[in-house]
């Protein structure tokens, strides 16, 4: 039960640490926060693997999202084959991580060719899509939905990834 309220209260922290100035706003789209607790985020592995499919998402089109239809996201400081976000950003947006030695398991219209892994700073290793590490927000409460799109935070901009591997730059 301790340890239960001591997780529970860390993640209330990181998402007040967000709200009190590790950024804010999106570009040009307002910023909503949802009023119920976060989530716990997209689980790092699964039977060993984690799951890429693509939903619809409002607003954005089809994009990838993980096995519970979680948005996933790439950071724009990533800049490709570099995880960046790491601490307290990794707690508001948890990297999807691999155990060791095993890929993604993945349905169509997801490619295969474009999936790989880098390295995460504070250990292990994040799946990437098309070379951007991927990222759930725990904001994202509701399946087949993005209300991390387009937020400027945490020192960049947040984006859903299509299947072709392109960012998907629009705001809901």
């Amino acid at each position: 039960m301790v340890r239960h309220l001591a997780c529970l209260s860390l993640t209330m922290g990181a998402v007040g640490a967000l709200l009190a100035g590790c950024g804010s706003g999106s570009s040009g789209a307002s910023s909503t926060t949802s009023a119920s607790a976060p989530t716990s985020p997209e689980p790092a592995s699964t039977s060993g693997s984690a799951g890429i499919s693509t939903a619809r998402l409002p607003g954005l089109g089809q994009a990838l999202v993980g096995r519970q239809g979680r948005a996933l996201y790439i950071f724009m400081p990533d800049a490709h084959n570099k995880v960046t976000c790491v601490s307290t950003c990794a707690q508001i947006w948890p990297p999807l991580k691999l155990t060791a030695g095993r890929m993604p398991t993945t349905s169509a219209p997801v490619r295969s060719s474009l999936l790989g892994s880098d390295p995460d700073p504070e250990g292990g290793r994040v799946v990437t899509y098309a070379g951007w590490p991927l990222y759930t927000y725990i904001e994202d409460s509701v399946p087949h939905t993005a209300a991390g799109q387009a937020l400027n935070a945490n020192g960049g901009l947040w984006y859903v990834i299509a299947p072709s591997g392109e960012v998907v730059t629009k705001t809901p």
